[in-house]
């Protein structure tokens, strides 16, 4: 318990230091323009605080606390998408079972059982929910049920769990252990998100989707990619067992997938004519307007990490 390798330290006390000065930021900006409304900003301020604060103390705390945390995120955001999406109510006895294989899939994880957990949902689960759902009786809107169903547990599930796993492969980076492996997915991740709407703002002119997402153009997708593959490089080496040249490689992935995790995302709530998938986390939405992005890095980075390395 609280055996934090040394660049996981300090790159957690980095995180902390920059939620300090966008706080501090924040306040003088409402005493310098006090006619502006900043509710938006100090929402989002304080929603990272919590989050932050609950990453870092299931981190530092225990391998089983964080992979807890994970299985708990990966609940709320089936949840919240089943929630979102409309169902059938002949579905909530195979819903059920839905959530009852959350636990299983995180214990195969926590467990490094990792030939069960790549094949528990595509295969044994994808298989037995249509049998499920068979045995209902129901048949209007089978197809678009089971694919709705299938889609979800992938998603919030299966791609998120694969954050968990990430805590139990071998260390082969004693200097910032397995948490940062999970540290360098999560930033690069939201850095990712962060730097594609700096550079869309400040330059962005030529639209990838815009029946999609509007506000998504070539440059805030390009200058992020170059921005996160760049970062990547240069911190992959601290976090990671990666080098270099590899971690360009593993920040080109995140900064692509990223990209696509967000617009599939904001595809679905533009089919459901949703602006936010929920009001869980105050400024930023619901968990799966804060996930969208992970559900496609992580598992793209891990098995690009489980390839390379392990």
């Amino acid at each position: 318990m609280f055996n934090i390798p040394q660049n996981s330290l300090y790159t957690m006390l980095l995180v902390l230091l920059f939620l300090c000065i966008g706080t501090i930021t924040r306040l003088v900006l409402k005493a310098k323009f006090p006619q502006k409304d900043y509710t938006e900003l100090r929402q989002r301020i304080q929603s990272w605080w919590w989050m932050v604060a609950i990453l870092f103390f299931a981190l530092v705390f225990s391998k089983t606390t964080a992979i807890i945390l994970f299985a708990l995120i990966s609940y709320l955001a089936l949840k919240e998408f089943l929630s979102i999406v409309p169902s059938r109510p002949a579905d909530r006895r195979v819903i059920f079972w839905a959530y009852i294989i959350i636990p299983f899939q995180y214990y195969w994880a926590a467990t490094s059982w990792y030939g069960m957990f790549i094949i528990f949902i595509p295969v044994y689960v994808f298989l037995f929910l249509p049998m499920r759902m068979v045995l209902v009786g129901e048949t209007k809107g089978f197809i678009r049920s089971a694919g709705v169903l299938h889609w979800a547990i992938m998603l919030t599930v299966f791609c998120l769990s694969h954050i968990a796993y990430l805590l139990v492969l071998e260390d082969k980076n004693p200097q910032a252990g397995p948490i940062g492996l999970v540290l360098f997915l999560v930033i690069m991740t939201q850095l990712n998100d962060v730097s594609q709407y700096i550079w869309g703002k400040l330059f962005g002119k030529h639209k990838i989707i815009p029946k999609v997402s509007p506000n998504k153009t070539w440059e805030g997708f390009l200058g992020g990619l170059v921005t996160i593959t760049i970062l990547s490089g240069l911190v992959a080496p601290i976090l990671t067992p990666l080098g270099f040249a590899y971690g360009l490689l593993a920040g080109l992935i995140i900064s692509s997938s990223g990209f696509i995790g967000d617009v599939v995302i904001s595809s679905v709530k533009r089919d459901l004519q949703i602006k936010d998938s929920g009001s869980l986390i105050p400024g930023h939405g619901g968990i799966l307007d804060r996930m969208d992005s992970m559900m496609f890095t992580a598992p793209l980075f891990f098995h690009f990490l489980y390839y390379v390395k392990y």
